[in-house]
């Protein structure tokens, strides 16, 4: 075998070693005593929402048990909450930082900065750079459980949070927080978010779906080492002879939004709120808050027929007329094409029952039967 060739195998056992032993961590840390503190429910919720600016570095595992039943161009989302991910992150700030996904075939590397990501793909010399927009695709980096604790308890108010004792994590005290969403057409049952007494940084996120006894997505550091990383270790640009291009599946629902006559999408939705947000065009309704969101979007058919096949052979599918809608965890699926409109795809962390009650309230979106 060529020198080049042990050196990549070399690299890769060593990698593949040091993935095993961290992932044998949390049962061997988990194991040494927690001690609670007196810490409210309140006041460890605005810890966590202020440690955005924390640095630290280490290793993180996602294990999703979310069957998405998608299509291939949405691939890589299903894998994301129905595999297990490891990653290596250095964190500067929300917007300067790098999470490497390792996975036994090689790596990819996320490099977030102030206007968008580059994720550079090792063993093919790609660099991908998408652009930060209202409606991005969700990434590895989204399911660190810092960023995902933070993300879940942006919009908790006081009466959906209690404590929950203690644990270890990442060889850490983690103080419990637990999320009860507070909407009746909300999917989740509960989250558990361990926090760091130190910091208020979210060590571990657990998402439960209504009556499951098993997280359907279990987040958590197995190794974290506290204090800012280097700017050279997060600073990225393409190399000599690699192949630049731009991402582009996050424009796919955004293009159907501004080509698509646009619905009236009315205040609420399965009694959500309608809610706004920047860049995303009238022809796509969001709504709710927190744990609990739904979208309704227009698809291109090319994207929908495939969609609707596979929800149809998805197993617990509810087919009726001209709609199909299916329940994957907490994650609710329906897809309706309506005469005159188009398909439209309704989504989120709401029940299959809400799903339809939504579709019923927009008029011009009532299934035909």
């Amino acid at each position: 075998m060529a020198a080049g060739g042990r050196g990549a195998v070399a690299r890769w056992a060593v990698v593949a070693a040091l993935v095993g032993a961290l992932v044998a961590l949390p049962s061997l840390i988990g194991a040494l005593p927690a001690a609670d503190e007196p810490v409210g429910a309140v006041e460890l919720r605005a810890a966590v929402l202020a440690s955005a600016d924390v640095g630290f570095s280490g290793y993180a595992e996602s294990a999703g048990g979310l069957a998405l039943p998608v299509t291939e161009q949405l691939g890589s989302v299903a894998d994301l909450f129905s595999d297990r991910t490891t990653m290596r992150v250095w964190w500067r700030g929300p917007a300067d930082n790098r999470v490497d996904v390792v996975t036994a075939g090689g790596e990819t590397g996320i490099r977030r900065d102030a206007t968008g990501t580059w994720t550079w793909e090792y063993e093919r010399a790609t660099a991908t750079r998408a652009v930060l927009g209202p409606l991005a695709l969700p990434a590895p980096p989204d399911l660190l459980p810092s960023a995902l604790g933070r993300r879940l308890l942006s919009e908790a108010t006081e009466r959906e949070v209690t404590r929950i004792g203690a644990r270890r994590v990442a060889g850490r005290n983690a103080l419990g927080l637990r999320l009860v969403p507070g909407q009746p057409a909300s999917s989740v049952s509960h989250v558990d978010v361990w926090v760091d007494g130190g910091t208020g940084l979210p060590l571990q996120v657990q998402l439960f779906a209504d009556a499951a006894d098993r997280a359907a997505m279990d987040t958590r550091f197995l190794d974290l080492d506290l204090g800012t990383p280097a700017a050279a270790t997060t600073a990225f640009a393409p190399p000599p002879g690699a192949r630049v291009r731009s991402a582009q599946e996050a424009e796919v629902l955004l293009e159907a939004g501004r080509r698509i006559r646009t619905v009236p999408f009315p205040a609420q939705l399965a009694g959500l709120p309608r809610r706004t947000l920047q860049g995303v065009p009238p022809g796509i309704g969001l709504y709710g808050r927190g744990v609990t969101l739904l979208t309704v979007a227009p698809l291109p058919r090319r994207l929908a027929s495939g969609l609707r096949t596979t929800l149809a052979q998805a197993p617990g599918a509810v087919v009726d007329g001209s709609s199909v809608r299916v329940a994957a965890g907490p994650v609710g699926l329906m897809v309706v094409d309506v005469p005159g409109q188009g398909p439209y795809v309704l989504t989120g962390t709401v029940t299959v029952d809400a799903l339809a009650t939504a579709a019923a309230e927009v008029p011009d979106l009532r299934p035909a039967p």
